[in-house]
This record gives structure tokens, C-alpha cells and sequence, in this order.
């Protein structure tokens, strides 16, 4: 077994903590039509100066989600910031369901927030909470606020804390430049976690968030390196002749399976990060790749073309294959939904390439969005979205589309190609 190679970024290599200039940006293509009317007040400041506008960032989240349908500020009546001036009256004629009115109060370098939701036809308070957090720390308390006001409605834990990883491009040929960011999940506050000018895929996070694993080219051919997000720290794994690819965390962070092709063609293998030992999952002629673990680490669901072309198939470690797409002669990339009882993939059909969902008990597929070339689905933490690249105007952008395909958006960048998403697990 090849020794751990451990080294720290330097020079090109840039530190996960600095910042870089590479937001990307929400343009909503569609919004569900069956969303739920729900106004948030913009928060009383005092004439404050405050660097984010807090109750701007949770209806935008809301929005987002496909599940919420936020008024315009303009056709609010009136601008409460508490819940004992709301009349209720005002929001009803609206036909708005659910209210969010709050206040922000500046203390030196704190900022505390207050904020109420209302159910308008119950003219009742759902839920009330008071956060205080730094200046540089707004964008990340509205997400919070919207997490919890999202899981109340619903029932469903948000996921708008979470954050997304994603690779870009910039150049032509052996100029182009390479960089790995993470970012929030609604594409700001982006940082660098490595430059390079050979080519980077497949980024991975593990389960408690704490780490990237990757693929990078920098050596020359493909080789899999885990990172450590906060220190930069970094380990190459694997660089073995051939393919070095599709690296995919266990649920319990002590595995990577992954796609090699060591032995001849590419084929499934697992990987003890620990200790680095391998151990072979498939054994065909055929081209294995694209591996995800099912939410329970007992199985593995992959990409073979053993039946003639890209199909998916499952397999336990020791076990056999067993085929689980057959709608159309496309079937790639798949990825389990939290609940294990679904996998959304990328399939070719009359519209090309689009990302679909399969319930796996009934195998009924269903496309979802209108993105025609569609890849590298990534499915959030609870479920709701699923974030993939995509081409918008020749460029390379990514793409979200809500787990019923009712609600999508776009996340482009000011410059270059974006591609290769993933979205994080859940960090608090």
C-alpha cells in the first residue's frame, strides 16, 4: 500500500480561510405556483447602519426553497417589527398565510435580532427567538432564522445554513485556471480551497463537513487528496496508474468509495481512510464508475454499461449487482435522497439531459426542471433541492431544481465556467 503523502498548500495552494471574489449569483427561472404567500417585514433598525439586510436574506431563502412565495415589499400595507402590532386584518386581505416581522438593535460590534412568525389566519405567534451575532456573522444568523422558520411551517429541517462546494474554470487550453470554492448555499460568501492549472473534479464533503475529498490532476494524472476545510490540510490518497476518480464519503466518514482502474477497467473500490486499505467491489468487464453510498453504508449505488449502455445498479459490499434503472438507455450519476427511498440521477431523454428522480420501490422516473444538459446532481441534506451544472448562455453555471421539479434557479458566476457541485451535510 502506498504511504500517506501529507502536504500544505502553499503557493498556488491557497488557505480555505481567505477569501476570494467568486459569489455566484441567484436568478430564479421558475417559481412554484403552488408556493405558500408569506410576507417578511423588513426589520426595524433605528436608523442603524447595518452591512446585510437580514429580513431581505430569509425571504430570499424562502424563495429558494420552491415552498414559499415571499410578498414584494411594496404591496405591504404596513411594516410591523413585532407581534403585538400586527393586525392581522391587513395580512388576510393579502392572502398572505404566514408573517415575519422583526427588529435589529446595533450594541458595539453585536447585533441582536428579535423576530416573530405569525400565522395570519390562526392570528396566532408560531414561534419567537432572539439571536445575537457579529456584524460578519449577519448573513449567516439570517440563514439560521430561516432554517428554524422553514422547519416550523413545514416540518422539515432547512438546509440554508448548509453550504456547497463547486469548481470553476477561467481560460482557454493550457492556460486555464482551475479553483476549488465552498460557498453558502445560496452562492455568497465564497472562499478558495485550492488553485491550480490542471484540471479538478468531483468534489465530496464528508459527513460531519469537516473535509473535501477531491480529485486533482496536479501531478500529473489523476489522484484523490483529502482536505481539511478550516486548516487547509491536505493528504493525496491515491495516484495510481490509470483512472483515480469519483470519490464518495461513507456515512460514517470512515470510507471512501471510489473508481479505479488499477486492475484494468474501471472499477468500484472502498477505501479505509484510516489505514488506506482497499477492498475491490466489482468485478466486470464492463466500465464501473460514479458511486454514492446508500444513507445506511450497507450498499453502494453506481454507473455500469455492462447492459450496453449507462445503467445504475446497487450492490452490498460481497454482494451482487442488482440493475435499478430501465426507463431509457441513459441512466447516470446517481445520488440517494436522505430517506434512501429515492435516487435522483442524470437521464437522457427527448429533452436531453436532464436531472431525474426514481423512486426505487415502484422504479417510476420522473424528470424534473427543463435544464436539457444537466450533470453531477447533488442532492441537499433534507431532500428538498438538488443542485447540478448546467450551460446557460455557453457558459458553464449551475443549476438547482426542487425535489418535485415545481421550483428551479440558477447560480452563474460573474466570470468563467462553474461545475462539479456538492452540497454539504448539515453544520449545526
Amino acid at each position: 500500500m502506498r504511504a500517506l503523502i501529507t502536504t500544505w498548500l502553499a503557493a498556488v495552494l491557497l488557505l480555505c480561510t481567505s477569501l476570494a471574489q467568486a459569489d455566484l449569483t441567484i436568478d430564479i427561472t421558475r417559481g412554484n405556483e403552488r408556493a405558500t404567500p408569506i410576507a417578511v417585514v423588513p426589520f426595524a433598525d433605528g436608523g442603524q447602519s447595518l452591512p446585510q439586510d437580514v429580513a431581505q436574506i430569509i425571504a430570499d431563502d424562502l424563495e429558494r426553497s420552491g415552498y414559499f412565495a415571499p410578498l414584494e415589499r411594496e404591496a405591504m400595507f404596513a411594516k410591523p417589527s413585532s407581534g403585538d402590532d400586527v393586525s392581522f386584518g391587513d395580512w388576510q386581505a393579502l392572502d398572505t398565510r404566514y408573517l415575519v416581522v422583526g427588529r435589529v438593535n446595533q450594541q458595539g460590534g453585536r447585533v441582536e435580532i428579535q423576530y416573530e412568525l405569525m400565522n395570519v389566519s390562526g392570528e396566532s405567534r408560531m414561534l419567537g427567538e432572539v439571536i445575537t451575532a457579529g456584524q460578519d456573522q449577519l448573513r449567516a444568523a439570517a440563514h439560521r432564522i430561516s432554517d428554524q422558520i422553514f422547519e416550523e411551517i413545514t416540518g422539515i429541517r432547512g438546509a440554508f445554513s448548509t453550504r456547497i462546494a463547486y469548481v470553476t474554470s477561467q481560460g482557454v487550453g493550457e492556460s486555464t485556471a482551475y479553483q476549488l470554492f465552498i460557498a453558502d448555499a445560496d452562492g455568497r460568501n465564497s472562499q478558495q480551497v485550492l488553485s491550480s492549472d490542471q484540471p479538478i473534479m468531483s468534489p465530496a464533503w464528508s459527513p460531519d463537513g469537516g473535509k473535501l475529498a477531491y480529485v486533482s490532476f496536479e501531478s500529473g494524472r489523476p489522484g484523490i487528496y483529502v482536505q481539511e476545510v478550516a486548516s487547509g490540510r491536505r493528504a493525496r490518497l491515491t495516484s495510481f496508474e490509470g483512472l483515480n476518480s469519483a470519490p464518495a464519503w461513507s456515512p460514517d466518514g470512515r470510507r471512501l468509495a471510489m473508481a479505479l482502474s488499477r486492475d484494468g477497467q474501471p472499477e468500484i473500490y472502498v477505501m479505509d481512510v484510516g489505514s488506506q486499505q482497499l477492498q475491490r467491489v466489482t468485478n466486470s468487464p464492463s466500465i464501473e464508475t460514479e458511486p454514492a453510498w446508500a444513507p445506511d453504508g450497507n450498499s453502494l449505488i453506481y454507473t455500469s454499461d455492462r447492459s450496453g449502455g449507462p445503467q445504475i445498479y446497487r450492490q452490498t459490499l460481497g454482494g451482487s449487482p442488482e440493475r435499478v434503472t430501465f426507463t431509457g438507455n441513459y441512466n447516470a450519476r446517481g445520488r440517494f435522497a436522505p430517506d434512501g427511498e429515492a435516487i435522483f440521477l442524470i437521464h437522457r431523454g427527448a429533452n436531453g439531459y436532464r436531472v431525474a428522480k426514481q423512486d426505487l420501490e415502484s422504479g417510476r422516473l420522473v424528470e424534473l426542471g427543463d435544464a436539457g444538459q444537466a450533470e453531477s446532481p447533488s442532492v441537499a441534506p433534507n431532500g428538498t433541492m438538488v443542485i447540478f451544472a448546467t450551460q446557460q448562455g455557453g457558459n458553464g453555471v449551475l443549476g438547482a431544481v426542487s425535489a418535485d421539479g415545481r421550483a428551479s434557479f440558477r447560480l452563474p458566476a460573474a466570470q468563467g465556467d462553474v461545475r462539479e457541485p456538492a452540497w454539504s451535510p448539515f453544520l449545526n
